[in-house]
């Protein structure tokens, strides 16, 4: 069976700055040639909750999960990897190149902290689906006085 790698980590800072920097990449003017599989891209993601978790289903199809990581922290999931191109035929010429490859990254926080013990993360169909317990905090416990 294999492992979708899960990195757990506390600075939220260090994956903001790093954020910024490449939302800054992706709008820095260049005069050199893109190609279409170095291109930044982002998967689609579908994020919802029930009162207990929080519950994301990010597609990533042709993705190998060996090129594929997650991070988690309290507040926030960073979703990460490399879509690797497909070849095409040699005397071939696009006519239609919708498909994205290359790195690519998502970052979501959250209003409510997770419990790091408790994730499930699998892959299947080209879907990445991640389960994230809440962590419930300042709950308050009535006691019975006697």
């Amino acid at each position: 069976m294999a492992q979708i790698k899960i990195k757990f980590s506390y600075d939220f800072n260090r994956l903001s700055s790093d954020f910024e920097r490449r939302f800054d990449d992706i709008f820095r003017i260049s005069n050199q040639r893109i190609s279409f599989s170095k291109r930044r891209w982002s998967p689609q993601i579908d994020v919802y909750e029930t009162p207990d978790e929080i519950i994301l289903l990010a597609e990533i199809a042709g993705v190998d999960q060996n090129n594929l990581e997650v991070e988690v922290g309290r507040r926030f999931v960073r979703i990460f990897g490399k879509r690797s191109e497909t070849p095409v035929l040699k005397n071939a010429s696009f006519k239609l190149a919708e498909i994205r490859y290359g790195e690519f990254e998502r970052l979501l926080s959250f209003s409510v902290p997770v419990d790091m013990d408790s994730i499930a993360a699998s892959y299947a169909n080209g879907f990445l689906n991640i389960r994230l317990k809440k962590l419930i905090e300042n709950r308050v416990h009535k006691i019975p006085i006697k």
